[in-house]
């Protein structure tokens, strides 16, 4: 009798094909370094706004608006842009195929994962657009976003349960590339046997430092949404520019923003050493 294959199989048989093409291989690395671009932006204008060398705190559209205003910005600009599309393309086959974890037994972690991979593909497919708008002159993205995704869900039904639920899960994140960053397990998914080991050496430093300095910010992105759901008020909310920002009024505020600036910077370069040696699909 023969097997009849279940929705899912049908789902991810095309997707696995077109996965195990020479380029979509070399689209993902594209993406990888195009995200590296995007932060290396990020963390250099809030570094010389740290240090008073003029820049700003910005988030990954702000950054987008830095290289469409520099010579030949546009075709920079579009290079970047079909960076960005690889790395959605592989978060939707991470989110599809797990290939990471194949194998594996199915569990609380593993859908986590997934969900993960598909917030994140969300994500990158909005900074996109926003290249997109950028790039035919129609402007980025206008308004805070998270304020307004905030405003909306505290308009529904339970608003200020799921704003609060968003902010706890955010911090979760946070906390989780801070262990990651701690552990240093994503040495794992290199190709080490092509890299020396000063390579390996100065990709885990980088990848420390940049991976803890996302989960710095994503921690206090929490903590205002968390705010924002207490006092059921969006304008509490606050990005990832405005997290930088805020942490330039605290005590030795220029110094904090500065170290976390720093590993943003670190952590472009340390994107760019993945679009190089990263494991792909492995």
């Amino acid at each position: 009798m023969t097997r009849r294959n279940s929705p899912t199989d049908n789902i991810k048989e095309p997707v696995r094909r077109a996965s195990s093409q020479p380029w979509f291989e070399r689209l993902a690395r594209l993406g990888y370094a195009a995200k590296g671009l995007v932060y290396f932006i990020v963390g250099f204008l809030a570094a010389q706004a740290a240090f008073g060398a003029g820049g700003r705190t910005t988030d990954t559209s702000g950054a987008l608006t830095t290289i469409v205003s520099q010579p030949f910005g546009k075709f920079l600009l579009f290079l970047v842009t079909i960076g960005i599309v690889g790395y959605v393309l592989l978060r939707i086959v991470q989110t599809i195929l797990d290939p990471e974890h194949a194998g594996e037994k199915m569990d609380a972690k593993r859908i986590a994962t997934r969900i993960g991979y598909a917030f994140s593909g969300l994500a990158y497919a909005g900074l996109a657009v926003t290249a997109v708008k950028l790039m035919i002159g129609s402007g980025g993205s206008s308004g805070n976003s998270t304020q307004d995704w905030t405003a909306w869900f505290l308009s529904q039904p339970f608003g200020q349960w799921l704003v609060g639920l968003g902010g706890a899960v955010t911090i979760g994140i946070g906390f989780s590339y801070i262990y990651k960053a701690f552990k240093g397990k994503f040495r794992q998914q290199f190709k080490l046997t092509q890299m020396s080991n000063n390579e390996q050496t100065w990709a885990v430093r980088l990848g420390r430092l940049g991976i803890a300095a996302r989960g710095i910010v994503f921690t206090i992105i929490g903590v205002f949404l968390i705010q924002a759901a207490k006092q059921s008020d969006a304008s509490e909310a606050k990005g990832f520019g405005e997290a930088l920002a805020s942490l330039e009024q605290q005590p030795f505020g220029p110094w904090i923003l500065g170290l976390v600036a720093l590993g943003l910077i670190s952590y472009g370069i340390y994107s760019v050493v993945e679009a190089r040696y990263r494991q792909i699909l492995h």
